[in-house]
């Protein structure tokens, strides 16, 4: 599975955003308390995990989704109740810093445009992309590569019907907001798109390449699809097979995507989930799917470090 379709479940929440308010998005608080008697199935994946009497749970998200995905099922909705914060990758209803950090780590200097960083080749093959989504150069010509691509993902996602705005993140916080809960951060958007800007320029312009290729031939709508039904039916055999499938892939971009985006994050993540067990009585943490399973995963990277860890889904 290519590395941009892990995207949509290890997170770099913004880049699936959009910039209006979660609160907004959509109508949460009806969605939230519609019947219990309709049948709801599991999403994602849920942990509990305990310390001295504290306890985080710890969910599964998609930041991408459909109407359909909502409500959440009951086990998560208690467990959301019971908490007194939600803890995010990062707060998309707040798009100052998402901007900042955009114009800081994503876009050319004035004067500079991607013409003058690509080859002939790949501006040859990313001015057809645009032709065919119905996309001005211009609107991009002061992206960076890696950006580019990840603008040209969510359109072609939208297009699809995949909302950036049913995203499981632009419910949470809408229900966070409803129940007047606190909601913290576990990053923050200069460090998120500080590590595409990392990037050196060769695996930039492969990153670009390989998303213009499956946007060209429908492979990324597929895989999307495949990913979503997956995510939808809380499908662990297909989450740990797409983990699979993305540490085979050997190309540069994608061990960038996997290395530096999640192994380099999950213990980073985890170090700051110990600092809420060991100080909040009850949180709801929301991260990308793919940063709670497998070996290296939050879950068993806690339960190593001698917290009791519980999958309840």
């Amino acid at each position: 599975m290519r590395s941009r379709i892990i995207f949509l479940l290890i997170g770099l929440s913004g880049l699936f955003a959009s910039f209006a308010h979660a609160a907004d998005s959509m109508p949460v608080v009806a969605a939230a308390t519609r019947q219990q008697s309709e049948s709801i199935p599991h999403r994602g994946t849920l942990y509990r995990v305990r310390h001295q009497g504290n306890t985080t749970y710890l969910f599964g998200t998609i930041h991408v989704g459909k109407p359909a995905f909502f409500p959440l099922e009951a086990q998560v909705m208690q467990a959301f109740a019971e908490a007194t914060k939600l803890v995010v990758e990062l707060d998309i209803g707040n798009a100052g810093p998402f901007l900042s950090a955009v114009n800081k780590y994503g876009i050319y200097a004035a004067g500079d445009t991607i013409e003058k960083h690509l080859s002939r080749d790949s501006m040859v093959r990313l001015r057809q992309a645009l032709q065919r989504l119905g996309i001005r150069f211009e609107q991009v010509a002061r992206m960076k590569p890696w950006m580019v691509a990840n603008f040209l993902i969510g359109v072609d996602l939208e297009r699809n019907g995949f909302a950036q705005k049913q995203g499981t993140e632009f419910f949470l916080l809408a229900l966070a907001k409803a129940q007047a809960k606190t909601v913290e951060e576990l990053e923050t958007a200069d460090y998120q798109l500080s590590l595409f800007d990392g990037m050196t320029q060769a695996q930039q312009e492969q990153y670009l390449r390989e998303n213009l290729a499956e946007i060209d031939d429908g492979k990324m709508l597929m895989k999307a699809t495949r990913l979503m039904n997956a995510w939808g039916d809380a499908d662990g055999g297909a989450f740990d097979e797409m983990l699979r499938e993305a540490f085979d892939e050997k190309t540069a971009s994608s061990e960038f995507i996997l290395h530096m985006l999640l192994e380099k994050r999950n213990p980073e993540m985890a170090g700051k989930i110990e600092t809420l067990l060991n100080n909040d009585k009850a949180t709801f943490v929301a991260v990308g799917l793919l940063h709670l399973i497998g070996e290296n995963g939050i879950p068993r990277l806690l339960q190593r470090r001698g917290y009791d860890v519980q999958k309840l889904y």
